[in-house]
């Protein structure tokens, strides 16, 4: 091939380059309205996304560009939260009440944000009032990239597991008893896909698989209060990814998944070819509650066994299986320091921040805070109060201290927003005094889960701590009368919702809000307010703010 013609080749490559150079947008347009649903056998005003309970997946890829038209059909505010989704530089799409204004019935509102840097098993959930109770959750998956590899072999399917504990009360019934002062209760059942298996021989597969293939399967604890342990009947597990990680790959019998939690494990149809009962039951309950699902071999032939693979028991297991998840650094990702060359353990901590839940049980007055504070949300977000410059009258910062106060049988009432130092490298330590278990996650952020364990915290524990590899996640439980140990940098400009994953705690008041600010003010550091954003509180009328500087 002559020079000329390679020469014209180049700039024919350089060109196409140039046209495609954005990343790809994915488009979706969602209706979300109420519908008859009956998963245990009891009908009751469901939330459905397209008419799909659950809602339908994002299929996406790292560096995607997601664009979600969400139409409100309901009649009451609503919003979506992207769970576990980074969101750079962009909280006003973080879909919570503290960045943005809900979406009023019979409107619309259109995300738009950026899958950046991730891979992995995630989902979305309405954060307003208590709509998760109903639905309107679903997967969000992240491909890799084609020219990042997995450190395993394509599968031959993938399939999500949607499960969650379920009441059949409605969701107004619920925000009425925790309006009132009392507890939401025990749940009625457990959900997989938004089904339970009846076992009378009658029901249809969730899934298939085709005799010695391999199979990943995506499992998410979208529950309100219960921690469940998931197994397949008569199948290992092969733990290949953790919330946008991927791990060091053990075999698992059974898996405890706590609520907001993700895993992706690989599983092979290497048994007698029939049906197999998925099951996922709660963990440290009286009252077990069971969830299952069939899975059918496409040549199968017989029922699945009634007699069900048994949970594991007590909290040692749990721990015990959490010290067991370890970071793959041989596998490339979509991190920006991939390999593990973004060396955790040996960067110096500028702050730590020690957070302590508490709950306040007088009559008529249920609230759970954190060091002191139970959270409400004021009728103006949060970082639009910051944006507009009127934060003075919205909310106070810095109502707690970086300590827990001695007496945490006071709770006072009122947003709680912590200022956080841009770009600081932090550690954060959860302790939970209480008899129940909690799990907590952030907004806008994955951190290192360096540490669950139980008892009290103190600076000599840190030589507990995983310093080497433990895994980038976003979500960490903390068992009863025990602390959890986190590090992150506060590298993403925005304010960042901290929240009980349980979703009564949430609601009253176990969550806090991180607001980073960016000392140069420029959109190399943080987008500016969205043209489209919905405005509401005092700064509905107000004139928009001058933009950052490039």
């Amino acid at each position: 091939m002559g020079r000329g013609v390679m020469f014209i080749l180049m700039v024919l490559g350089l060109m196409a380059t140039a046209v495609r150079g954005e990343d790809p947008y994915l488009f979706f347009t969602w209706n979300v309205t109420y519908g008859t649903i009956s998963p245990l056998g009891v009908p009751e005003q469901g939330i459905l996304i397209n008419g799909q309970f659950p809602g339908p997946e994002i299929n996406s890829t790292s560096n995607n560009n997601v664009v979600v038209n969400v139409f409100n059909n309901l009649d009451e505010p609503f919003l979506l939260t992207w769970h576990g989704v980074q969101q750079r530089k962009n909280s006003w799409q973080d879909g919570t009440l503290g960045t943005g204004c809900p979406i009023a019935p019979g409107t619309n509102y259109t995300y738009k944000f950026q899958v950046k840097d991730q891979i992995g098993t995630y989902f979305y959930y309405p954060s307003t009032a208590m709509h998760r109770s109903a639905g309107g959750f679903g997967g969000l998956r992240i491909n890799s990239r084609l020219l990042i590899p997995v450190p395993y072999a394509d599968p031959e399917d993938e399939y999500w597991v949607i499960m969650g504990d379920w009441y059949t009360k409605s969701h107004t019934s619920l925000k009425k008893l925790l309006d009132s002062g009392r507890s939401i209760g025990r749940p009625d059942g457990v959900l997989i896909n938004g089904k339970n298996a009846k076992g009378d021989g009658k029901d249809e597969p969730l899934y298939t698989m085709k005799p010695g293939k391999t199979y990943k399967y995506r499992l998410c604890n979208v529950g309100l209060k219960n921690s469940l342990n998931f197994r397949i009947q008569g199948h290992k597990m092969k733990l290949v990814e953790s919330e946008g990680s991927h791990v060091v790959q053990n075999i698992y019998d059974s898996l405890d998944v706590h609520v907001g939690q993700c895993f992706s494990v690989l599983v092979t149809a290497d048994k007698e070819p029939k049906d197999y009962y998925m099951v996922a039951s709660t963990r440290f309950t009286k009252t077990v509650l069971t969830g299952k699902g069939i899975i059918r071999y496409t040549n199968g032939k017989g029922p699945a066994s009634a007699e069900l693979p048994e949970a594991p028991t007590g909290w040692a297991w749990s721990f015990n299986q959490f010290r067991s998840f370890r970071w793959n650094l041989t596998a490339s990702a979509a991190r920006p320091n991939p390999q593990g060359s973004y060396h955790y353990g040996k960067i110096n901590i500028t702050r730590t921040i020690k957070l302590t839940n508490s709950v306040l049980r007088a009559p008529g007055k249920l609230r759970y805070a954190i060091n002191g504070v139970s959270h409400v949300d004021p009728e103006t977000p949060l970082k639009l109060a910051e944006y507009y410059g009127v934060a003075d009258k919205v909310f106070k910062y810095d109502l707690i201290s970086d300590e827990p106060p001695t007496d945490l049988t006071k709770i006072k009432i009122a947003p709680n927003v912590v200022n956080a130092t841009f770009r600081n490298f932090i550690e954060i330590i959860f302790e939970n005094p209480t008899k129940t278990i909690q799990s907590y996650n952030l907004g806008g952020y994955s951190f290192f889960a360096v540490a669950v364990e139980p008892g009290t915290w103190s600076p000599e524990k840190r030589k507990n701590y995983n310093l080497l590899d433990a895994i980038s996640r976003h979500t960490i439980q903390v068992f009863p009368k025990s602390w959890a140990a986190i590090m992150l940098t506060f590298d993403n400009a925005g304010m960042w919702n901290l929240r009980s994953e349980i979703a009564e705690n949430r609601y009253l008041g176990q969550q806090l809000y991180f607001s980073v600010l960016s000392p140069e003010h420029s959109l190399r550091d943080e987008y500016n307010l969205p043209e489209t954003q919905l405005l509401c509180g005092i700064v509905k009328s107000m004139p928009n703010p001058p933009p950052f500087n490039i």
